[in-house]
C-alpha cells in the first residue's frame, strides 16, 4: 500500500520571531505579573478565638478518630468513642451554645465570610482580566496563523484541538495554529513557573484550577453551614464503627510467623 507524501506548507521563517516567541513571552511575564499582583492583594487570615478554634479541631479530631480506630485497641477506642458522642449530641464544643437550633446567621452579613467572598474575587478577576487580553490580543494579530509543527505523529482527533482558528480539513493534524499554541503555553508553563516562582505560587494554581474537572469537596467550616449539624452527624458516624485492631491475634501471627521460618 502506498504511503501519502509528507504534508508541507511554506512558511515565514519570521513567524518563529514574531508569534510565538512572543506569545510564549507575554504568558510567561503575565503569570509572574499575576502573581504577584495576586500576593499583593491577598488578604491575612483572621485569628480564630479560643471558642472557634475548639470547635473546629473537635471535628476535626472526631474525623481522625473515625478514620483511624483500627489503630486504637478496644478500650481506647470506646472510651473516645463515648466521649465524643457524649460531647457532640450535648453540644459541649460549639462556638455559640445559645443559638444551637436556629438558622445558620447570613453570609452576606458575616465580616469574615465577606473577605472570604471578596479574596475570591479578586483571584478570579486576577485570572480572567489577563486572559481575556489576551485572547483579544492574539485573535486580533495573530488569528489564522499556523506558527509550529509537531515532531511526533497525532491522531485526528488532536486536529480541532490542535488547530483552533484554522478551518482547514485537509491540513495535516500536526500543525499547530496560535491560538493553540496559547492555551499549550496557558497550560504547559507550570513547570516553568515553578522554576521561577517556588512551588507555591498563584500561577500555576489557577492553571490547576482550570485544568481540575472534578468537584470540589465542600468547605466544612465554611459560610452558611450549621456546626450543630455537623457534630451530630459526626456522632452518628463514629457510633455505627464497627471496631477492630491491627493487633488483635498479634501474639500468634508472630508466633506463626516464627515457627514457619
Amino acid at each position: 500500500m502506498a504511503q501519502l507524501p509528507p504534508q508541507t506548507i511554506h512558511r515565514d521563517p519570521q513567524l518563529f520571531y514574531w508569534i510565538l516567541l512572543p506569545i510564549t513571552a507575554v504568558m510567561i511575564l503575565t503569570g509572574v505579573l499575576r502573581h504577584y499582583a495576586t500576593v499583593l492583594m491577598a488578604t491575612p487570615p483572621k485569628k480564630l478565638d479560643q471558642k472557634a478554634m475548639r470547635e473546629q479541631r473537635s471535628l476535626l479530631h472526631g474525623i481522625a478518630v473515625r478514620s483511624n480506630f483500627h489503630v486504637l485497641s478496644g478500650p481506647s477506642f470506646r472510651t473516645r468513642r463515648d466521649y465524643l458522642t457524649h460531647a457532640y449530641e450535648s453540644g459541649a464544643f460549639l462556638k455559640d451554645p445559645e443559638r444551637r437550633g436556629q438558622p445558620p446567621p447570613n453570609p452576606m452579613t458575616d465580616p469574615g465570610a465577606m473577605d472570604g467572598m471578596m479574596g475570591m474575587m479578586k483571584n478570579n478577576m486576577a485570572m480572567m482580566i489577563p486572559n481575556t487580553l489576551i485572547m483579544s490580543w492574539i485573535n486580533a494579530f495573530f488569528s489564522g496563523f499556523v506558527i509550529i509543527k509537531l515532531p511526533f505523529p497525532i491522531t485526528i482527533k488532536f486536529k480541532s484541538m490542535l488547530q483552533a482558528g484554522v478551518a482547514t480539513k485537509e491540513m495535516d493534524p500536526r500543525w499547530m495554529s496560535s491560538i493553540s499554541w496559547y492555551f499549550l503555553c496557558y497550560f504547559g508553563l507550570q513547570f516553568v513557573f515553578n522554576f521561577l516562582l517556588g512551588s507555591d505560587n498563584a500561577a500555576s494554581q489557577m492553571a490547576q484550577q482550570m485544568a481540575g474537572m472534578g468537584p470540589q469537596a465542600p468547605n466544612m467550616f465554611g459560610p452558611g453551614v450549621d456546626p450543630d449539624k455537623q457534630f451530630k452527624m459526626e456522632a452518628e458516624n463514629i457510633a455505627v464503627v464497627e471496631h477492630y485492631s491491627v493487633l488483635d491475634g498479634v501474639e500468634g501471627r508472630l508466633l506463626e510467623g516464627i515457627k514457619s521460618k
